[in-house]
């Protein structure tokens, strides 16, 4: 039982995170580039990643830790499972530790100099490439854990 409630709340987990982290996207896209709206949009979207999709990510980690101690079919020498663990080493370095601060940034720039200032834009154009980069990581990271592909 311990094994299946930990299974559905990591599917929800896994489910809420990404698609809080695609959202951003089309926030990103339709902003106008009014000063206030654009703050408010960042505010907002800073507001998604912090309370909806990193503690997401955060309650996905802990409930495959509890599915693997619980179901003992799957450690951490499994192939799929060690790339699936690195993939989400790195995001949650880059997400942390890169595009938290830079989300950061391109809100105060927008706060105080506007979306049609250089710094904004060029701290915007790699926010969007990073999250781009995140989500295709974290789409890889959900094929591993569906398909269990045999690697090596």
């Amino acid at each position: 039982m311990l094994y299946t409630i930990a299974k559905w709340i990591h599917i929800l987990s896994a489910i809420v995170s990404l698609g809080a982290n695609l959202t951003y996207f089309p926030w990103f896209m339709t902003v106008p580039k009014s000063r206030e709206t654009l703050v408010y949009t960042l505010k907002t979207i800073r507001l998604l990643d912090n309370w909806i999709a990193n503690p997401a990510y955060i309650l996905a980690y802990i409930t495959g830790e509890i599915m693997m101690r619980a179901g003992g079919q799957i450690h951490y020498s499994t192939p799929w499972m060690t790339v699936a663990l690195i993939l989400y080493a790195t995001i949650s370095v880059l997400g942390l530790f890169v595009y938290a601060p830079m989300l950061k940034k391109q809100q105060q720039l927008a706060e105080t100099k506007g979306a049609d200032d250089a710094d904004y834009q060029r701290v915007s154009r790699n926010g969007i490439i990073l999250g781009t980069v995140i989500v295709i990581i974290t789409i890889g990271i959900t094929y591993l854990m569906v398909a269990k592909p045999q690697l090596w």
